[in-house]
């Protein structure tokens, strides 16, 4: 299948496995670039651009094909060295940056001076907008179904997405809720140039998470996750566990007098205990509502794969079948 985002980043297939905390290693970037897809490693889950460094080569030992490196620019007092992860991507070869979080404006001169593609997070079209404006070449469009950071805008992929391709010229993939064909296949309809999946992701065998994230994504439905943060406008889309309910109650306590050091306990610092040591109460931790489509552990070529046969079903057999004016099943 061949898209703009394919052509793009020069890839077979039109799936990015989107940047995750603690998920993003070079083990699961691969293995998603070498089954067709983009791979992501996560820059900021590695302490150091060294670190970054080290990843990257070690992402390049494991696939020859291309993949991308997660940037995300985080609102605080003390950020990380930004300059000198993007020297260590830079220097690594890699042609393909995923930035999230604040606006990547002032870093882009480095990247586009390196021939980098950058694809940026928005979870509006305002965003979306502006992401173009500055010079972005792609944009991955967040719907409220995402875990993580939806945004403030509560606004769900099925208006979103059209939104977008009605204001858009540049490509973009839809992001949030993303889990099988059906996925893919939808958001080709609605305009978008293919599809970023995290979630769905972190259930694959090569996802070097502790199993116990893995079967709680299995287990959970579309009801089990829950929006926290919503006070402080920095919301987050989490699994429901025991930390998030104590989250969600001193946020009922604590109402608009609710500070981020509040639930700091419950938010800081979780994510190594809860990803590498399955911990499963540690802490929150992003999960889409996505998880009540996912039932399985694959790996990531088989489930790229499948989506893709699935996909070229849909397309050609159910699809093509109703415009000729066939029953699904006749088809």
């Amino acid at each position: 299948m061949k898209t703009r985002i394919t052509e793009m980043f020069g890839i077979e297939h039109p799936i990015i496995q989107g940047g995750m905390h603690y998920v993003g290693f070079a083990e699961l970037a691969a293995a998603v670039s070498n089954a067709g897809g983009l791979g992501i490693i996560t820059g900021l889950t590695q302490k150091s651009a060294g670190d970054l460094a080290n990843e990257i080569a070690k992402c390049r030992d494991m696939t020859d094909k291309p993949f991308g490196v997660n940037l995300t620019f985080l609102p605080t007092l003390n950020p990380p060295d930004y300059p000198a992860y993007i020297k260590a991507i830079i220097e690594g070869g890699v042609k393909i940056v995923e930035t999230a979080g604040r606006n990547p404006e002032p870093y882009l001169p480095y990247l586009k001076d390196a021939g980098i593609k950058v694809i940026h997070k928005c979870t509006s079209v305002r965003h979306s907008l502006k992401a173009e404006k500055i010079g972005c070449d792609a944009v991955s469009v967040d719907g409220f179904e995402c875990g993580g950071h939806p945004g403030e805008d509560d606004v769900p992929n099925m208006i979103l997405l059209p939104r977008a391709a009605d204001e858009l010229t540049i490509p973009f993939v839809s992001s949030g809720g993303m889990a099988d064909a059906r996925s893919l296949v939808a958001s080709l309809a609605m305009g978008a140039d293919g599809m970023n999946m995290g979630t769905r992701f972190i259930a694959t065998k090569e996802a070097p998470v502790h199993d116990n994230v893995k079967q709680a994504i299995v287990a959970a439905s579309e009801l089990d996750t829950r929006l926290v943060m919503r006070p402080l406008r920095n919301t987050e889309r989490v699994l429901n566990n025991a930390a998030t309910e104590r989250l969600l109650e001193k946020e009922a306590s604590l109402g608009k007098d609710l500070k981020f050091e509040d639930i700091i306990k419950e938010v800081a610092g979780v994510y190594p205990k809860i990803m590498m040591e399955g911990e499963m109460d540690a802490g929150v931790w992003s999960c889409g509502m996505v998880a009540g489509l996912i039932h399985d552990v694959p790996t990531c070529k088989e489930l790229i794969d499948g989506i893709m046969a699935e996909a070229d079903a849909l397309i050609r057999q159910r699809l093509e079948g109703m415009l000729a004016g066939k029953t699904a099943a006749a088809a």
